[in-house]
């Protein structure tokens, strides 16, 4: 009889592989993220180069005598998928890469024990039952990683703290800290070294906070701020961050599909608590499949249109070409829509970018707890100051009462309202039409414009949304010769290629695509309306 046998070293290794960051950072983020799941409020973390340690302890939950037999299964977690945003242990676990010794302790009502681990071979990882050392006080656990090498930047103050604030930066900034309340009511202190990390908002001269809630609802749904530097920021700080649970997930531009003009000069910070049930696996990004990664496409186009409102009211969107090509879009993404619900039949891949109900809405059941016929009604309210230099932080913002404001329900009351965070009714927006006329909100394939010289690709797929590049010379002879709606369908045929099929069946789809969108054409005018609306 044989048996199975696990290369652990190699499984590691593929894990680590997972995540964009250096190991360092993933074993101290993650770290981190599964102290914050465990409802820990104060994290201290102690780098002692002189043994080569980095202490980690928290005042959490702990686990009990059995979860921590469990917690040295490599793929083991109690869990439960879609909630917080650890990842099974983890960052402890790919601790053992780089580690000479793992040790862990942990205290939880009468259960007070603790372990050793280290990696023996590529396939054993053996570990034992010690006598608790005393990191841990009265409840929480502590992590001791004895590392291979007093190099690591695991032993570095000064990375600790820069970790910290990448990662974590709402839970820094006092303006979410209110918003945040429900889920952290004690708050979040961190301590390197014994010196607790000083919490401050990102100092900027010019500063407009963005507020995003369901309609219908009262409590915010997600809180954030855009920020305005006079001189270009380091590359790392650029674009837009969005947070869940405190976590920073994604940061730039790219994810979100917006590029202002002075996009080096300006940043920000949306933290969505409710996305934290559309994370990967990994807890690295967002699923785009299915009902969870609807939900996160549906907080992308809101927040597409709160930080659009908000660079147009600074003056930093492009005109010109763009105008009017905005508006020749609007019947070439309906277009787009119906062409890719046809060929998601033959091309699943790209299921995640159609929209199947007609007239381009999705159902969308929030947060799991919407039927599918109330979901599909269900809009986003986008409520966006301008920027002035007497614009209130975040946490001092109101949200715009509706003048017959309906019943609260169970869903409305389940989370208090952050105290003192609304928005003056004249900033308000409702997304994605003005006032009191809504227009259904799309979450499928979009279309947009850049200039990059620099690059010989008609377009590119960045999230949901192609990029089309109004520097090739292609772009600017289809302009001359009024053929711009067959370029922009060759180059988004071009860019979902790579998604929908294999490298040698490209040259098929292209032209099924093709095929598709002529026969576009072609469809009775009754039938086109209907798809309207």
């Amino acid at each position: 009889m044989g048996e199975t046998r696990v290369d652990l070293e190699h499984l590691l290794e593929d894990l680590r592989d997972a995540y964009p960051s250096s190991i360092a950072e993933t074993i101290l983020t993650e770290i981190i993220a599964n102290s914050l799941d465990s409802g820990a409020s104060r994290i201290a973390m102690t780098a002692d180069p002189a043994q080569s340690m980095l202490t980690v302890v928290d005042n959490g939950s702990g686990m009990q005598r059995k979860a921590m037999r469990q917690y040295h299964d490599i793929a083991a977690s109690t869990k439960v998928r879609g909630q917080g945003i650890g990842f099974a242990g983890v960052g402890i676990k790919l601790g053992l890469l780089v580690c000479k010794e793992v040790l862990t302790e942990t205290r939880r009502g009468s259960t007070h024990v603790a372990t050793r681990w280290h990696l023996a071979s590529r396939h054993r990882a053996p570990w034992q039952w010690i006598t608790p050392p005393g990191l841990v006080s009265e409840q929480g656990t502590a992590v001791r990683l004895k590392l291979q090498t007093p190099l690591s930047p695991l032993l570095d103050p000064g990375f600790l703290e820069g970790v910290m604030r990448r990662h974590f930066q709402p839970l820094l900034e006092p303006p979410f800290d209110s918003f945040l309340a429900c889920h952290y009511p004690a708050g979040i202190a961190f301590e390197v070294n014994g010196r607790t990390l000083e919490r401050h908002p990102l100092s900027a001269p010019d500063q407009a906070p963005l507020a995003i809630r369901l309609a219908r609802r009262r409590k915010l749904s997600a809180l954030g701020y855009l920020s305005r530097h006079p001189t270009p920021l380091p590359e790392d700080q650029r674009g837009v961050a969005i947070s869940t649970l405190g976590k920073v997930i994604k940061r730039g531009w790219d994810w979100l599909g917006v590029t202002p003009l002075q996009s080096e000069r300006i940043n920000g910070l949306i933290e969505v608590p409710d996305l934290a049930a559309s994370l990967t696996l990994n807890k690295g990004d967002f699923i785009r499949t299915g009902t969870r990664g609807a939900v996160y496409l549906a907080y992308r186009k809101a927040i597409q249109e709160a930080v659009s409102r908000q660079l147009e009211a600074w003056g930093d969107t492009r005109t010109g070409t763009l105008d009017a090509s905005s508006r020749m879009m609007r019947p070439l993404e309906r277009d787009l829509d119906r062409v890719l619900e046809e060929l998601s039949d033959d091309f699943p891949l790209l299921a995640s970018l159609v929209e199947r109900r007609a007239g381009g809405q999705k159902r969308l059941p929030i947060d799991g707890k919407l039927t599918d016929r109330a979901a599909g009604t269900e809009t986003l309210a986008v409520l966006a100051t301008p920027s002035t230099s007497e614009v209130p932080r975040p946490n001092e913002t109101e949200l715009a009462q509706p003048e017959t404001p309906p019943p609260p329900t169970d869903q409305d009351t389940a989370m208090t309202e952050p105290a003192a965070s609304t928005i003056p009714a004249s900033a308000s927006a409702m997304f994605p039409g003005h006032g009191h006329s809504r227009a259904p909100m799309r979450y499928g394939l979009g279309v947009q414009f850049e200039d990059r010289p620099d690059t010989s690709e008609l377009g590119r797929l960045v999230e949901s949304t192609v990029w089309i590049n109004q520097a090739h010379p292609a772009y600017r002879r289809a302009l001359a010769s009024r053929s711009v709606g067959y370029h922009i369908s060759l180059a988004v045929a071009l860019a979902l290629a790579p998604l929908a099929v294999e490298p040698d069946q490209e040259h098929t789809f292209i032209t099924k695509f093709l095929s598709h969108w002529g026969q576009a054409l072609d469809q009775p005018q009754g039938r086109r309306r209907r798809l309207r609306r």
